[in-house]
């Protein structure tokens, strides 16, 4: 198999924004660059967000301006209203990924809005950008498959959404798994019919591991045909207003599986492994990932020699 899959790096914001630890941006310049190092083309690098509700992404200018743009690299800048499209577009983002909560539960507590209000911001600013320009513009459906206040979230609600999009010309779609609660077959079956009704657009996914299922949903994903998914380095990750919701899947995991299995993604796997291990240092706890504690798979000497 020589299928390329593109791994979206999380790390930087989803990775960091539910932990304790506030880093510096100078720290967070560093893990950046270090991910870059271990093959990283696509980074969630900040957020532009209210720094008073999610300290943790504090900073977000100042990280931007020690990144100056780079042939081949793309640095993601999560926005969530127009005051964060106008944030992006003076810090000179690669890329735009404006979020949109799949559920009214979800919008309310997380992004103060609605559903509809937050698709009529998300009109607002592709139209903001077609008139005056501006980085290219991805949405995340965040809780697309189940939501902690509203319970399950239907297939046909995400499809709308989906559909929605896809007529404002949005380029790349992803299904984020933010409280963890999916399984392989409804994960299928939602990327197939998102599929139909955003025809034009790209697929991208985003689980967490909350309930173990993580990677069998990247898995499901793979089988399904997206090349695109987001993992966080170490397993690190969640969300300060999803109760529970831990790490999303640890990209040194997540690129062991593909590569065992012989896709290519690009990553240096050791490097990756020992970066998760850095940042986990920097914010005072290990890394979740199962690479940091059993290491990638190796055959020792002796046993190769004796099986000869």
């Amino acid at each position: 198999m020589s299928r390329f899959i593109e791994i979206v790096e999380v790390g930087p914001r989803d990775g960091l924004q539910n932990e304790k630890a506030i880093l510096a941006p100078a720290d967070k310049v560093a893990f950046i660059r270090r991910l870059e190092a271990c093959g990283a083309r696509r980074i969630e690098a900040v957020s532009f967000v209210n720094e008073r509700r999610v300290p943790q992404m504090a900073g977000a200018e100042a990280i931007m301006a020690e990144l100056p743009p780079a042939a081949g690299r793309s640095r993601i800048g999560l926005v969530l209203n127009e005051r964060g499209w106008d944030r992006a577009l003076a810090a000179n983002v690669d890329e735009a990924n404006v979020v949109v909560c799949a559920t009214d539960g979800f919008g309310i507590r997380n992004q103060g809005a609605p559903v509809t209000d937050q698709m009529a911001t998300l009109a607002t600013i592709v139209e903001r950008r077609e008139a005056h320009g501006g980085p290219p513009i991805s949405v995340t459906f965040s809780v697309a498959f189940g939501c902690p206040f509203d319970g399950e979230t239907p297939e046909a609600q995400v499809v709308a959404l989906a559909k929605d999009a896809g007529a404002l010309g949005i380029r790349e779609i992803a299904l984020a798994d933010t409280i963890g609660v999916a399984d392989p077959w409804t994960v299928r079956r939602r990327i197939e019919a998102v599929r139909k009704a955003a025809p034009k657009a790209r697929l991208r996914v985003h689980f967490h591991d909350t309930r173990n299922t993580g990677l069998a949903n990247a898995f499901a994903s793979v089988e399904a045909g997206v090349d695109v998914l987001d993992a966080s380095c170490g397993g690190l990750g969640g969300c300060p207003f999803a109760p529970a919701a831990t790490g999303n899947i640890a990209t040194e995991d997540l690129v062991y599986m593909l590569e065992r299995a012989g896709f290519v993604t690009g990553y240096d796997l050791g490097a990756l492994i020992e970066t998760g291990r850095w940042i986990g240092g920097r914010i005072g706890k290990p890394p979740v990932s199962a690479l940091s504690r059993a290491g990638p798979f190796q055959v020792a000497a002796a046993a190769t020699a004796g099986a000869a």
